[in-house]
């Protein structure tokens, strides 16, 4: 093939996938949480009709001149085709590294590309379908790969990873100047295999770790008696079966009369936000506020409770997070604080409080595209603020080498102490 022959076909790539970004998203917008960034990655999406048709025509009211604003593009991408001196060029490559640079250039770490294989495990992940790797949400916005959190039981839990924690090696690979999405898929590997990752943590020197991978699959919901008969449920996510599995551990903990209820958010990094919405809606009265999205232009839409009766509106209640719950839990701690229906007990959230659609391109990658910032029932932002807990309590290394966890010491001690929070 002629280097013409594949200049021409990388030029009609590339126009085919700013066309569809710029003009047709809001037609094929699909759903996905912020995380992240797993991981966070999150994608949180909402549509409406409104929304849609303002995505679909971007260009109809600035006016912009496509031919004129791109010819700058045009000539550096056939400048690069013609001299580049290590030919030839991959040219899906050169296309998706200018999707990446026009999203970098909008400052905003949530406005991100993710390639084909990169948007199908997303969707896995939020499907609650298998996948092999270490089991953590991860943020890959910033310059590293970045843990937001491990799952409970994970490999990458065991080897005593953290939130805030950076890949900054993969198998002694440099990962400075590589795409952090990239380098996720050198995390991810055969169940069985190994992997070592050097991590940069704050306060310590870079250190190595290496984390053997197993098949993952992460129930939403985890719940039990515990032995004071305080019921405890932790969310891991807010996926596709969040909510189910919510209602089938309400409806099998409340019957046994606990004299309280554990919600448990830590490390959960968000997700879809119409989740959020029906699962405050087991804890709050209807027609109760949970959240306000402010888009670019200034519009206000409230998120009410559902009109269906909650399954533990009255129960006491203690809710936990720390510094890897993220997004749509910051948003749900924040409505349960506000209405004071639950004490938050932990430390100050993670502070992801931006609303992201995820429309898939038509070579099977997808786009997130920041749309709104979230505020609590009370007004007060979360993007980039996290919320402050009612009752300061920290889990200390040692704490985590003697397997104590006094957050959820605090909550059974203070739901022993108070036999029902206020009333709204």
């Amino acid at each position: 093939m002629t280097q013409r022959v594949i200049r021409i076909i990388a030029i009609v790539v590339i126009f085919i996938c700013c066309f569809v970004m710029g003009f047709c998203s809001g037609f094929i917008v699909e759903r996905f949480p912020d995380l992240v960034t797993k991981i966070q990655s999150y994608r949180d999406y909402t549509g409406t009709a409104e929304f849609l048709t303002k995505v679909a025509t971007p260009y109809a009211e600035t006016e912009v001149d496509q031919n004129g604003l791109f010819k700058p593009f045009w000539e550096a991408w056939n400048l690069v085709l013609t001299y580049y001196v290590d030919q030839p060029l991959d040219a899906n490559s050169l296309m998706e590294g200018a999707i990446r640079g026009m999203l970098e250039s909008l400052g905003d770490p949530h406005t991100r590309y993710s390639d084909p294989e990169s948007y199908q495990k997303e969707v896995e992940y939020m499907s609650g379908e298998e996948y092999e790797g270490i089991g953590a949400w991860v943020d890959v916005t910033g310059e590293f790969v970045e843990i937001s959190s491990p799952m409970i039981g994970s490999p990458a839990e065991k080897a005593g990873l953290k939130p805030h924690d950076l890949v900054i090696a993969i198998n002694g690979e440099d990962m400075t100047g590589i795409d952090p999405s990239d380098a996720l898929q050198k995390i991810l590997g055969p169940k069985g295999t190994t992997v070592t990752l050097t991590i940069r943590r704050e306060g310590v020197d870079p250190f190595d770790v290496t984390i053997a991978r197993e098949a993952i699959i992460t129930p939403m919901v985890i719940s039990k008696m515990l032995e004071e008969n305080i019921a405890y449920v932790q969310l891991t996510q807010f996926g596709d079966l969040t909510v189910e599995e919510l209602r089938q551990a309400l409806d099998d903990l409340i019957p046994k009369n606990p004299k309280g209820l554990i919600l448990d958010l830590r490390n959960n990094g968000g997700g879809f936000v119409n989740t959020c919405v029906d699962v405050a809606s087991e804890f709050l009265p209807e027609k109760k506020k949970v959240l306000t999205e402010k888009d670019g232009d200034g519009k206000e839409t409230d998120y009410m409770t559902q009109s269906y009766g909650g399954r533990a509106l009255d129960i006491p209640m203690v809710v936990l997070g720390n510094e890897g719950t993220a997004s749509a839990s910051e948003i749900l701690i924040g409505a349960l604080q506000y209405y004071e229906r639950a004490v938050f007990i932990g430390v100050k959230t993670y502070g992801k409080g931006s609303m992201q659609i995820q429309p898939k391109l038509s070579n099977g990658g997808a786009v997130s595209v920041t749309i709104a910032k979230w505020y609590t029932p009370g007004g007060e932002l979360i993007d980039g603020v996290g919320i402050e807990p009612d009752i300061p309590v920290e889990i200390t290394d040692a704490d985590i080498e003697n397997g104590i966890d006094t957050q959820l010491d605090q909550a059974i001690e203070y739901l022993l102490k108070n036999d029902k929070t206020e009333s709204l």
